[in-house]
């Protein structure tokens, strides 16, 4: 299967640079795999396409202000803070990397100075910090880690409050995350609530997005692609109500990609396992999905892992259908954009 196949035209301006005024006011196109039917409607009305005993799974992990800028000999350098190793040694993105190589110093402000000790994997580099709290440091200064495709430049902090507040969810209760699971932006408090007025029952996991969820796919060809790897856990409480829905024949959503893959990671003999492990898994068309029965989901980015994982659950033809229409009716594109119920 060719990446190419999973290109499609996207016009600049349908790719949302702020989000709705309200997080549940953005449009929602609802995809029936068994008709192929596509209907046009709002994120108000999910709450519709649920009954009682229906499961919803959502990933709960919180996002880190992992988005900050340093500097070095005074050359401003953009950086993403990827995930800790150890104790005060962090791997971070860098653009432009040039600038960046190893045995600098790179000041970020005047708590927070480290020296490059390495390069890593998809161009990363390894930083050394002594003698300080670097998360603490992020949290007081950092920037939401929006993707590149959202502009924001360092001398748009007017925006850092409203971002940090809108790239998260309002479940997120776990740190650890790079890029928020954009699918679950869409939900408040009150349509939660709906939710579960209704019988609907909303079960947490965490997949700590990373890396693996927004590296390029630089192949040719779509079985010749390797997803890096990120952890994920499921309780107990959470396995048993997953569970006990599949052998009701209860149906399973879930929201976002991100749990998907930690939902088809776990699954075992068609069962989800509790606990914490880690994942590569790269869902493709041609998969067969064990646990999950209706997706809501953003619109991705063409040749995207995400795109690719959206296809396989939807079916290649309908999905690539979908995308075309909802450039035609000018659906948002991405984190801030528009959602997509397969059904």
């Amino acid at each position: 299967m060719k990446v190419s196949n999973f290109d499609y035209d996207l016009p600049e301006e349908l790719i949302a640079q702020q989000p709705p005024s309200r997080r549940d006011s953005s449009r929602m196109m609802v995809i029936d795999r068994e008709n192929g039917e596509i209907r046009h409607s709002r994120f108000l009305e999910l709450p519709e396409h649920f009954s009682p005993g229906d499961v919803l799974v959502f990933n709960e992990t919180r996002v880190i202000p992992a988005r900050i800028w340093g500097s070095r000999e005074g050359k401003p350098i953009e950086f993403l803070f990827v995930r800790p190793q150890s104790e005060g040694i962090w791997e971070v993105l860098c653009r432009p990397a040039k600038r960046v190589q190893e045995g600098d110093t790179i000041v970020f402000t005047p708590s927070l100075k480290g020296t490059v000790t390495g390069i890593g994997p998809e161009g990363s580099r390894v930083i050394r910090f002594e003698d300080a709290d670097v998360l603490a440091e992020l949290k007081k200064e950092g920037f939401a880690p929006l993707p590149p495709y959202i502009k924001r430049k360092k001398e748009h902090a007017h925006l850092r409050a409203a971002d940090l507040e809108r790239y998260q969810t309002v479940f997120a209760r776990k740190e650890g995350s790079i890029a928020a699971p954009t699918a679950g932006l869409h939900f408040t408090p009150g349509l939660l609530e709906t939710l579960e007025r209704g019988g609907v029952e909303t079960v947490p996991l965490c997949l700590d997005v990373g890396l693996a969820t927004f590296q390029p796919v630089r192949a040719d060809s779509v079985e010749d692609h390797a997803m890096l790897e990120e952890r994920y856990a499921i309780s107990e409480q959470s396995a048993h109500s997953i569970n006990a829905a599949l052998v009701a024949g209860r149906p399973v959503a879930a929201v976002g990609t991100t749990s998907v893959r930690a939902l088809e990671s776990a699954a075992v003999g068609g069962r989800v396992q509790p606990g914490q492990d880690s994942t590569r898994m790269f869902i493709y068309p041609g998969y067969r999905f064990q646990v999950v029965e209706r997706l809501l989901t953003n619109f991705h980015l063409p040749r995207s892992t995400l795109l690719m994982l959206t296809a396989a659950f939807g079916g290649y033809d309908l999905i690539m259908r979908a995308y075309r229409e909802a450039v035609q009716e000018g659906y948002r594109f991405f984190s801030y954009g528009d959602c997509m119920l397969i059904k």
